[in-house]
C-alpha cells in the first residue's frame, strides 16, 4: 500500500451470491476477497469499502438487515448491527453501502482495532417512502448493537499475519433477497508507514 496515497485493492466484476438465509453470508466473489500480508495493516491504515446491489423484503415479515467485515476469519471488525427494513414490500430495489475503518490498533491475538462507520441507503430501510415521492432512507451505524448504539471499536484480530478482507450480510428471515452487483475496496496508510 503506498503512503497516504488510496490504493485499490479489490473489486467486483462479477455479481455475488443471491443470499436468502437468516444467516451472516459472505456477499461477494471469491475474486473480490483481498489478502493483507502480515503487518500490512499498521496504526492509521484506513479501508473504504463501496458496494451497490439490489435487496427485495417482504410486507409483513421484513426482518433486519445487517453487514460485517471480516478479517482472517475473524467476524464483526466491523458490523453495522441490525437495521429494521421496510414493511412495505420491495422487489429488487438499489441500495448503497459506504464502510470507512481506521486501524486504532495493531499487533498479535486480538490486539489489532478498526474503527468504522457506515452509511447504509435503501428504498428498504424502514420508514422510507415510495422512490416517486421521496426516494430511499439511510442509517448511519458503527456499532454492533446498530443504529442507536454509541460507537466504538470492532471485534480484535490478528495484524501479524496475512488476513483476508470479506464482507458479510446477515438478514434475519427468509423472505427476502440480496446481491452484491459492485463491490470495491481501497485503501490508505498514513504517510511514513
Amino acid at each position: 500500500m503506498a503512503a497516504g496515497l488510496w490504493t485499490l485493492l479489490a473489486i467486483a466484476v462479477g455479481d455475488g451470491p443471491a443470499i436468502t438465509a437468516a444467516a451472516a453470508t459472505s456477499c461477494l466473489p471469491v475474486t473480490a476477497k483481498y489478502t493483507f500480508p502480515p503487518n500490512s495493516i499498521v496504526v492509521g491504515t484506513v479501508l473504504h469499502v463501496l458496494a451497490w446491489g439490489r435487496m427485495s423484503n417482504a410486507v409483513t415479515t421484513p426482518g433486519t438487515a445487517r453487514w460485517s467485515v471480516q478479517l482472517g476469519g475473524v467476524a464483526g471488525v466491523f458490523d453495522s448491527g441490525p437495521m429494521t427494513l421496510n414493511q412495505v414490500a420491495k422487489t429488487s430495489t438499489p441500495w448503497r453501502l459506504e464502510i470507512e475503518m481506521i486501524c486504532r490498533t495493531v499487533g498479535s491475538s486480538t490486539a489489532a482495532t478498526m474503527f468504522g462507520f457506515s452509511s447504509f441507503e435503501a428504498e428498504n430501510i424502514v420508514g422510507s417512502p415510495l422512490n416517486t415521492v421521496g426516494g430511499s432512507g439511510g442509517l448511519v451505524s458503527s456499532i454492533s448493537t446498530g443504529p442507536a448504539g454509541v460507537p466504538a471499536v470492532g471485534a480484535g484480530f490478528d495484524s501479524t499475519i496475512a488476513n483476508t478482507f470479506d464482507l458479510f450480510f446477515t438478514q434475519t428471515v427468509t423472505t427476502g433477497t440480496m446481491t452484491v452487483h459492485n463491490f470495491r475496496l481501497s485503501s490508505a496508510s498514513p504517510a511514513g508507514a
